[in-house]
């Protein structure tokens, strides 16, 4: 089992009278985690993907849960977003059965954030596991063979299952992520009655990856309004598939100032998506695969290191570009990213004056100080 780096955050969390949460993306291992968690441990597991446990866990009493748990001290509620009224039931759990530890588990933020934030404010310690990080990935298979990997993961991704299959099955894998997860899951969870035009737009959008997003482009594109765009785009976020970065702006003439890149969290997603795994020597997109994998490998650092560190990119209307900008703290940090170690980055002088900010080069040969904090 590859190791994760929130383990030892959680282990320290365990028995502290709080509910303990993971969510994510599916197959990243949730609920791996947890039950290496509770291994030896006696607990009742509720599989929120069962209809008879969604039946039973259906806004239940307390008696009726008092019932269900038994005596058991560890109760784990596996993809709790698929359970109606799941937030009350877990509220009850907690202020009722106090020597209970809970751990929850869910594949998406749909319904979750609505149904748990309110009843379970102070109650719960939440966290987010993503697809296999570059440090788990080199921790497990050693600095030699990581390095030596490298562009299968700019083609392939981080899933676990993509990265333990990786004998020439990694594109059916993926192509059963792809179906089973972000187009099934999405269109469940998501109020999205078309699946030909969320395909659709999902393929314009890796196609824009590192780019602004033109919304009317891609309302065009597949002829939905701009605004049903923008509301599929916020599903696909809550849906763990891609995330969007904020142009950053605060006093230089000409910044845009309500620009979206988009990112998807794993690069092998984003290529079964469009269908292409050839070699980076045959591919044109190979600069936009390695930026997304860095801002991705990026937001897994920041928020398994809790750095509290602000991801932006940078323009303006005379097309000075930086790509990516990382506010942390009064600091401001301007990246750009070559995946060729060869050519230099141009640095915009306007930025880094107007806001006296640092500037990083990154590229194949330094590409770890980045990814590994």
């Amino acid at each position: 089992m590859i190791s994760r780096t929130i383990t030892p955050i959680i282990q320290k969390k365990i028995g502290r009278g709080k509910a303990i949460m993971i969510i994510g993306p599916r197959q990243v291992g949730k609920t791996t985690l947890i039950m290496s968690q509770l291994e030896g441990e006696e607990y009742k597991f509720f599989d929120g993907d069962d209809p008879s446990v969604r039946a039973e866990l259906d806004m239940p009493n307390t008696e009726k849960i008092r019932q269900l748990i038994g005596d058991k001290k560890i109760v784990f509620v596996d993809e709790a977003q698929r359970i109606n009224g799941i937030g009350l039931t877990l509220k009850i759990i907690i202020d009722q059965f106090k020597d209970v530890q809970l751990w929850i588990s869910g594949s998406s933020s749909f319904n979750l954030f609505n149904e748990l934030n309110e009843p379970l404010t102070g109650r719960k310690w939440e966290y987010e596991l993503y697809p296999i990080s570059w440090e788990e990935y080199e921790n497990h298979v050693g600095y030699l063979k990581g390095q030596q990997s490298l562009e299968n993961r700019l083609i392939y991704g981080m899933y676990p299952d993509v990265i333990n299959n990786d004998k020439g099955e990694e594109k059916e894998v993926l192509k059963n992520l792809v179906n089973s997860y972000l187009y099934r899951d999405i269109l469940s969870h998501g109020e999205i009655r078309k699946p030909e035009i969320l395909e659709k737009l999902v393929q314009g959008l890796a196609l824009q990856v590192g780019s602004e997003v033109n919304y009317n482009e891609l309302s065009q594109l597949v002829s939905i309004s701009k605004d049903t765009v923008q509301r599929y785009i916020d599903i696909l976020e809550k849906g763990y598939v891609l995330f969007r970065l904020r142009s950053f702006n605060r006093n230089v003439r000409n910044e845009i100032k309500q620009g979206r890149k988009i990112y998807f969290y794993d690069n092998g997603i984003r290529n079964a998506v469009i269908g292409e795994f050839g070699g980076l020597s045959t591919r044109r997109d190979v600069g936009i695969l390695w930026e997304n994998f860095l801002i991705s490998e990026r937001v897994k650092q920041n928020s398994y290191k809790l750095t509290f560190a602000k991801s932006h990119f940078w323009r303006t209307m005379q097309q000075q570009e930086i790509d990516y900008v990382e506010q942390n703290g009064l600091s401001l940090t301007a990246y750009e990213f070559k995946w060729n170690s060869k050519l230099k980055g141009k640095f915009s002088k306007t930025f880094l004056k107007s806001y006296d900010a640092e500037s990083k080069l990154i590229n194949r040969e330094n590409f770890r100080e980045f990814v590994v904090l």
